[in-house]
């Protein structure tokens, strides 16, 4: 019998052209806003720290993102690499919303990040930040879904 390994490559231990790679695929995920692909690139035990929220395991990871992109609408966002060593990186990030009332905010955060040799998440520890801000001063204007390659980074839009 063969044991269903799941790898979701690059694996550490990663360089910085892999870290990259990593962030912007977890972003380009993230910015799906569907929780079950998004819950795919984690452990089935990836424990997470989002807030004052503790979600452990895959099905409280898609409880948490299906409740957070209910409230969070026309989410867009943008992670840039700040460090990694072997088989962590760390990143900082920026995203738009808006709430159902169309008061617009733009949330900072840090996340670490470690993942296991198979290149899953296992955990994720988030601080975050919310900015609220008039929608004349949104800087995220690409359609929803995945940001555009040619789209300024963050360091490029001076947050």
């Amino acid at each position: 019998m063969t044991a269903n390994v799941e790898i979701r490559p690059p694996v550490p231990p990663f360089t910085r052209e892999t870290a990259m790679k990593k962030v912007r695929m977890a972003e380009d995920s993230w910015n799906s806003r569907d929780p079950q692909r998004v819950s795919l690139v984690y452990t089935v035990d990836s424990q997470w720290r989002n807030r004052s929220e503790f979600p452990q395991g895959r099905a409280e990871i898609v409880e948490f993102l299906t409740r957070k992109w209910a409230k969070e609408l026309e989410y867009r966002l943008i992670k840039e690499l700040w460090a990694f060593d072997h088989n962590r990186i760390a990143v900082r990030f920026a995203y738009e919303w808006h709430d159902a009332d169309g008061n617009w905010f733009r949330s900072y955060g840090n996340e670490n990040w470690q993942f296991d040799a198979n290149g899953l998440m296992e955990l994720r520890y988030a601080s975050i930040n919310d900015l609220p801000i008039d929608e004349a001063d949104r800087k995220f204007f690409w359609p929803l879904g995945r940001r555009p390659d040619d789209h300024v980074s963050l360091s490029e839009l001076g947050l």
